[in-house]
């Protein structure tokens, strides 16, 4: 402190910090299980299938690493209620999904499959490898 601070045109007082918004999904798992795999209802399968996904999705580390960064970003940009939407398809989606889908990914021997218009196939992980994240401190 300075003789003169009381002096000073700017305001030096703190501003009480702003207090972080709430995760809507507490984990990588549940905006899989809750939101990723109802959006996303493709046909998918083995053989000559166009699409590829495994309900064990946690198996694969570029698979978690990619959903990680997908749930991610959407935590942050559900935020924005004029583009965060949008954004998150076109910046986010609609980059990682086609990968992980691809015939070429990281589920490209998996044989799940699905019928047209249901959720992609879900495993749940085993217990306590994806903990809510709301609970940490």
């Amino acid at each position: 402190m300075s003789e003169f601070d009381d002096f000073r045109d700017d305001d030096t007082e703190s501003e009480p910090a702003e207090k972080e918004p709430e995760l809507f999904y507490g984990s990588t798992d549940e905006f899989v299980r809750e939101r990723l795999i109802h959006i996303y209802a493709r046909r998918v399968g083995g053989g000559n299938a166009s699409f590829r996904w495994a309900a064990d999705w946690w198996n694969y580390s570029e698979a978690i690493a990619r959903l990680e960064a997908l749930w991610r970003a959407w935590e942050h940009l559900r935020l924005d209620g004029a583009i965060g939407s949008s954004a998150w398809w076109i910046e986010h989606a609609d980059h990682h999904m086609p990968i992980l889908l691809s015939t070429e990914g990281p589920f490209a021997k998996s044989e799940d499959s699905n019928r047209a218009g249901e959720p992609l196939p879900y495993t749940a992980p085993p217990e306590g490898l994806f903990p809510d994240m709301r609970n940490q401190i």
